[in-house]
């Protein structure tokens, strides 16, 4: 790869991005978590699928890339500290975190960021930073946390309240890495409300919060033992496949077109 198709920010020169920056103003930010994904997935899950996801994506995308910003490992998990191995950080210190790295890529000279979320529980602390970086730099500001190809995705399998360490996860892992899974130690541990306003995933469902261990004893919601490589490609064929999609709009959009529009 020549300097110039080298899109990850920490490995080109000031020069070099400064030059950059004349032609690409829009950066990727890939948040994770480090916390537990039941007995047979590694604690890295969240954090290395973000990593992936950007690097894939900034690949596929069209000349000019966009920068792949140095990952955020850690995430939001207080609710997953009762498993070992889980590392958690406040809503107060991401979203300043975050907010602070919003205003310096601004005064670099980035005008549109994507902030790609790999831990759903980060959302709500990611787009209020968003929304301070917005408000105060007057940038373009999302956060990815998966909605570009949801849907699709659940289409794929066959389990309800697949949200974490399940079919989904397992899957997705075993199409690129499955050297990790522990497939002897997966568990099918399905969740299963009265009501379909407590159903995360389903359209009508509320956001609400419990520690993972109230409902889940080996931390898995969802059934990992129904995973399988050729599942998790398609997984990420469409994520790869919708996110670059969005990109492009985003790259090609002037940003006072992309402050009269909803993304």
């Amino acid at each position: 790869m020549s300097k110039k198709e080298i899109f990850h920010w920490e490995k080109l020169t000031w020069p070099e991005i400064e030059e950059r920056l004349k032609y690409v103003d829009t950066a990727i930010l890939p948040c994770g978590a480090i916390e537990q994904h039941g007995p047979h997935l590694p604690v890295d899950i969240d954090y290395f699928d973000a990593v992936y996801l950007a690097n894939r994506v900034a690949e596929a995308c069209s000349d000019p890339k966009p920068f792949v910003l140095p990952p955020i490992p850690f995430g939001v998990s207080y609710h997953h500290e009762d498993f070992k191995g889980t590392l958690s950080v406040t809503n107060d210190g991401l979203s300043r975190f975050v907010y602070d790295i919003g205003m310096s890529l601004a005064q670099n000279g980035i005008k549109k960021l994507i902030i790609l979320n790999g831990h759903g529980d980060n959302a709500p602390t990611l787009s209020y930073a968003a929304q301070m970086i917005n408000r105060d730099a007057h940038i373009f500001v999302c956060v990815e946390t998966g909605e570009t190809s949801d849907t699709d995705i659940y289409n794929l399998i066959g389990t309800h309240n697949d949200i974490h360490a399940g079919e989904i996860e397992t899957s997705t892992t075993l199409a690129i890495r499955p050297e990790v899974v522990q497939m002897d130690k997966a568990v099918k541990e399905t969740l299963k409300f009265e009501s379909d306003y407590l159903d995360y995933t389903s359209d009508r469902g509320v956001s609400w919060y419990v520690r993972t261990r109230k409902i889940s004893e080996s931390g898995v919601m969802g059934d990992a033992t129904a995973a399988t490589a050729e599942k998790g490609k398609q997984m990420w064929d469409l994520m790869v496949d919708h996110l670059v999609r969005f990109i492009e709009v985003i790259k090609r959009s002037k940003l006072d077109e992309l402050h009269q529009q909803r993304y």
